[in-house]
């Protein structure tokens, strides 16, 4: 009876922690909240200085006595401090009822985390939650979560085959009755494409670049199969001359950044293969009649989705908004006690 009086009364939170971004959906609502996982403090005090888009507008051009702080890494809590004030940071600003009535609680946070993480792990998602103002903490697979926020069916038997491609990982899995059957992490994803784009435009063109022009780049004109046109597209980009130290601006094609891009790629869609290969029959039907859903910032990246094809001989496919899917199934939980009972990781957790 009080947790359903809570629930009426606060705002309760979906949460997709990220690498790269953060995601906040609020019950009722929807995502509120669509910030870089970027914090920006001072080296000795440690008291931070700003957060989310203004912090990341700061990376490369920071003085000595400051330092930019990603604290998700490969989508695990790299720096609990940080987590705790991005978090708290956020989960005040959305969670308004509780400031004007302060006897209202505290909300309830379903929030995702990647599906090979260890117990320490999933409980620093936990207490990081916690510390931040939340009352109670359920924690979501991402791939569960995505499958969810993608409008999929977890609950029957019908196989289903999800990639999420994020900042720092690409989790991928098998769901069937409200489970992962099978899955498989890589700790590799959209940071390290964009640090191949830096590396090849450094080795190529002596042409040293940041992370956040690196970053334009691959957005621009990065794909991972030749589709149409995306051939004839052009940019322009700007860095310092490794030679002469001096500014310099090049014109760069679709094609040279796709071969940029091709060993990171190459590495998700085997990998999907062997998912695909390790397969029980039975699902593999399943899963050849609905597709292989994509997701995830990656799911973007042109031609992709028939890279996966010819690899694996299965449709694929890209969920709407796929940047959104994580965070819209954990917001789909939030109304869905039921569900969010069945498909919530447990393992030791309070």
């Amino acid at each position: 009876m009080l947790d359903f009086l809570f629930s009426w009364l606060s705002h309760d939170i979906g949460i997709d922690l990220g690498t790269s971004n953060l995601r906040i959906l609020v019950k009722g609502k929807g995502i509120v909240v669509r910030e870089p996982s970027v914090l920006a403090r001072h080296k000795k005090t440690k008291e931070f200085i700003d957060l989310g888009s203004e912090a990341k507008k700061m990376i490369g051009k920071t003085p000595p006595n400051l330092e930019i702080v990603k604290p998700v890494h490969d989508g695990v809590i790299a720096d609990f401090d940080a987590t705790v004030i991005i978090l708290n940071h956020y989960i005040k600003q959305v969670h308004q009822t509780g400031r004007l009535i302060p006897m209202i609680p505290k909300p309830k946070v379903v929030a995702s985390i990647p599906s090979g993480v260890t117990e320490v792990e999933r409980k620093a998602v936990q207490d990081a939650a916690i510390l931040a103002g939340a009352r109670k903490v359920h924690l979501i697979e991402e791939p569960m979560a995505a499958a969810i926020g993608a409008g999929l069916n977890v609950a029957e038997s019908q196989g289903i085959l999800l990639v999420n491609i994020g900042g720092g990982v690409t989790d991928m899995a098998v769901i069937s009755l409200g489970g992962i059957v099978q899955g498989k992490t890589l700790k590799i994803a959209g940071e390290e494409m964009t640090a191949a784009v830096a590396n090849f435009l450094r080795l190529k063109y002596s042409l040293l670049v940041g992370e956040l022009t690196a970053e334009e780049v691959k957005t621009e004109i990065g794909s991972a199969l030749l589709v149409g046109k995306n051939e004839e597209k052009k940019t322009i980009v700007r860095g310092r001359g490794l030679e002469s130290g001096l500014p310099v601006s090049l014109k760069v094609e679709a094609s040279e950044i796709r071969e940029a891009l091709s060993p990171i790629i190459n590495q998700i869609v085997l990998a999907v293969g062997e998912l695909v290969e390790t397969t029980p029959p039975e699902l593999i039907t399943d899963i050849t009649k609905t597709g292989i859903c994509l997701c995830g910032g990656g799911a973007k990246l042109v031609g992709l989705d028939r890279l996966v094809y010819e690899i694996t001989k299965i449709p694929a496919w890209v969920a709407e908004n796929p940047l959104d899917c994580t965070v819209k199934g954990c917001g789909k939980l939030l109304e869905d006690e039921k569900m969010l009972k069945k498909v919530r990781v447990t393992g030791g957790l309070k």
